[in-house]
């Protein structure tokens, strides 16, 4: 099915007639294709590095700031929340406005709060910072796909989400690495200020090559109800999600309860509005193509099994194989580096292809990897760990591109920011349904546990009082040890820690590999973008 969406093509500021889609763009450094990736591959960079690399600095902002263990956690909680809420409503502003012009606001606006985040001397700012961040973060994402949407024939697009997806994959596993290293050798700060150049990269290229693609039936208005329900009912989900915890306020407490029912409510109500206004938010009829809802629920699986999986992993590094940060991330370089490899192959596969056959592929991989790692233990060597992790890493590339193609190729062309905002959003619901949803598998493992290890290990039972403060221990791979507590005893309480954690962990990965096998079924319900051409001929390679 070919669309018949006809596109505008703006450069800086002025405005082309309208073009059909198989025109040909100006030649030169604008509107190049490649150049356009490079461009938008520098600030996506960003924002996938920031999303792993602050947590290595947390440690250090709580020390040198005084803050407390809470106001740390709203240095994660308040950049996820943001960017979680406004990445759908940032996908329309760049449908309404242009791409080019939102993906700049958005890289001016990141770079310039990192600085200010490096530049703060309280908790509170660096929080209010981190939340701007979230919000031209979300400005950004969307963007880069609606541009490369634009800018890529069809025949080349599942590359340029392929080398897309492998720049984000790379950036977030390497962000520990990176975080290590800055944190260990400069400052906390440096881990925001590196923004402030690849910032000022990224405006100097979008200026030189972006050229702005908008169709010509984009939205006219904005659907301002619509977006206070999506966004009300999207912060009460993840915020449910992120207090969900046994260590917050655990699954069945009323507050998690309210929030979840109110999260339902606000979905409900935000459908019913989308039928009755003019231009809607996120049309609904686009929840007819069987493709885009299969992709849309293959990413949330997706980020389920890989990242509820991977937060326990960087534990099991860093708290039962007792490796620095730095270290845990050299360790996980088989998952980056097959990431980096086979993600413009699953671009090039699915071209040849279709989706569907990689993607079953790369869940089936992805399951068994999970399985994988359920069997490490705490003598586990590295050759084993690099294996399951290599494994991963090969098994998510495919997803990561094919079920991105899915989405956005799948909806109109004058909804490509919608849809790239869909698709982020997927995952960022999904990354934390799996953080919490192990989480709570984990938790109850440690629980049903932990006793009887401890009993069977002979030692002095436990309070009540104390068996929790020690679960919550645990739970992380760290041994519940007492100032002063003789070696002896010391290496059998770390020994039960590190068992019972073990234990807890494996029960969490076979969940996650159950989610993968379920995702392999989703995964026959996709194919290929029929929307793709609308914009693909907007640029000749």
């Amino acid at each position: 099915m070919t669309s018949q969406t006809t596109i505008k093509s703006t450069g800086s500021g002025d405005k082309a007639p309208g073009a059909p889609s198989d025109a040909t763009p100006a030649k030169g450094l604008r509107g190049h294709p490649w150049f356009t990736l490079i461009t938008v591959a520098v600030g996506v960079m960003m924002v996938a590095l920031d999303g792993t690399i602050v947590a290595i600095a947390n440690p250090a902002i709580q020390k040198d700031l005084e803050a407390s263990f809470a106001e740390v956690q709203w240095i994660t909680n308040g950049y996820f929340l943001a960017l979680a809420v406004s990445l759908i409503t940032a996908g329309k502003l760049g449908d309404r406005f242009g791409h080019r012009q939102t993906f700049l606001i958005g890289v001016v606006g990141f770079a310039a709060a990192s600085g200010a985040i490096g530049m703060s001397d309280s908790i509170a700012l660096v929080v209010v910072f981190r939340v701007l961040q979230g919000l031209f973060g979300a400005l950004l994402m969307p963007a880069a796909l609606g541009l490369l949407r634009a800018t890529f024939p069809a025949e080349k697009l599942n590359m340029a989400i392929g080398i897309w997806g492998m720049v984000i994959g790379a950036s977030t596993a390497g962000g520990p690495i990176l975080g290590g290293v800055l944190v260990e050798h400069v400052n906390w700060q440096s881990v925001f200020f590196i923004n402030v150049p690849v910032g000022i990269l990224a405006v100097v290229l979008g200026v030189m090559i972006l050229l702005d693609h908008r169709a010509e039936n984009a939205p006219r208005s904005f659907d301002i109800l619509g977006i206070a329900l999506l966004s009300t009912a999207v912060f009460c989900l993840v915020w449910a999600l992120i207090k969900a915890p046994p260590s917050e306020w655990g699954w069945g407490d009323p507050k998690t309860l309210g929030f979840l029912g109110a999260s339902v409510l606000g979905f409900v109500l935000f459908a019913f509005w989308e039928t009755k206004v003019k231009e809607p938010l996120i049309p609904l009829g686009l929840f007819r193509s069987v493709a885009l809802s299969a992709g849309v629920v293959l990413m949330i699986l997706m980020a389920i099994a890989f990242m509820g999986g991977l937060f326990f992993v960087t534990f099991y590094l860093q708290n039962v194989h007792g490796m620095s940060p730095i270290d845990a991330g050299l360790h996980l370089l088989p998952l980056t580096g097959m990431m980096i490899v086979g993600s413009p192959l699953a671009g090039a596969m699915i071209t040849k292809f279709g989706p569907r056959i990689p993607l079953a592929g790369g869940m089936a991989l992805t399951a068994i990897a999970m399985y994988g790692m359920s069997t490490l233990q705490t003598d586990t060597g590295s050759g084993v760990m690099s294996l399951w992790f290599a494994l991963l890493g090969l098994g998510l590339a495919p997803v990561m591109v094919g079920a991105t193609e899915v989405i956005v190729g799948n909806a109109p062309m004058e909804l490509s920011g919608v849809a790239g905002g869909l698709q982020q959003a997927a995952m960022q619901i999904g990354g934390s349904l799996g953080t919490a949803v192990l989480g709570a598998v984990m938790a109850s493992k440690v629980d049903s546990d932990l006793a009887g290890n401890w009993t069977d290990a002979g030692l002095p039972p436990l309070t009540a009082a104390q068996e929790a403060q020690a679960s919550e221990a645990v739970q992380v791979g760290v041994a519940p040890l007492a100032p002063g507590t003789p070696d002896a005893v010391a290496a059998k309480i770390t020994d039960v820690a590190h068992d019972t954690f073990i234990s807890g962990m494996s029960a969490a990965s076979l969940v996650a590999a159950g989610v993968a096998v379920v995702a392999v079924f989703v995964a026959f319900l996709t194919k290929r973008g029929e929307n793709a051409e609308a914009g693909a001929g907007a640029a000749h390679i």
